[in-house]
């Protein structure tokens, strides 16, 4: 099935000046509330990742968990959460981050992956790459493998992709726009 790239972008609105002015904003959240686009994301995914060797998905807070879910449901694996602080119960490892419009702190909680673990790590939108990035160094410090980020939108412009591939850091979008 090849991927339905209209109805991705039809559901994709540009929000100006948000969170804060000057942003951008893509917003994701209509393509959930359509069962078609949120079904055919799913299943580009899915067909991606079915005969891959990944043993566990890694979702970020919050829109991640939304794929996240999703893919560990169909692809019958462990879903771990990456979260904002003070958002996780017990020992965590965090790691403090900068995004294209906000400063952050990302938490693991301890334990949540072993040496040999092979992870898929999803969230909605790949800008900077600062998060995911972060979220890769919490993966890998406790001694996991990154065989891929995955994401559902990569803004170009924002060179993201670039960071993260510099890095070692293998990324793939369903979609890439350029601005």
């Amino acid at each position: 099935m090849p991927l339905d790239e209209f109805l991705l972008k039809s559901h994709l609105p540009v929000i100006q000046d948000w969170p804060k002015p000057g942003v951008q904003f893509r917003d994701i959240t209509p393509l959930f509330r359509n069962p078609k686009a949120a079904r055919h994301i799913t299943d580009e995914l899915v067909l991606r990742y079915m005969d891959s060797d990944i043993t566990h998905i890694a979702a970020l807070e919050a829109r991640g968990f939304l794929l996240g879910s999703n893919l560990a449901y169909a692809l019958n694996k462990p879903l771990i959460l990456l979260r904002k602080a003070g958002k996780l119960p017990g020992a965590v490892d965090h790691l403090e981050y900068s995004s294209e419009y906000a400063q952050g702190r990302l938490e693991l909680q301890k334990d949540s992956f072993k040496p040999g673990d092979k992870v898929l790590i999803v969230d909605d939108v790949l800008a900077t790459g600062q998060t995911l990035y972060a979220a890769a160094q919490l993966i890998h410090d406790q001694g996991a493998t990154i065989t891929e980020i995955a994401t559902i939108v990569d803004l170009s412009s924002l060179g993201g992709r670039e960071h993260l591939t510099n890095s070692d850091l293998p990324t793939f979008s369903l979609l890439v726009l350029e601005d």
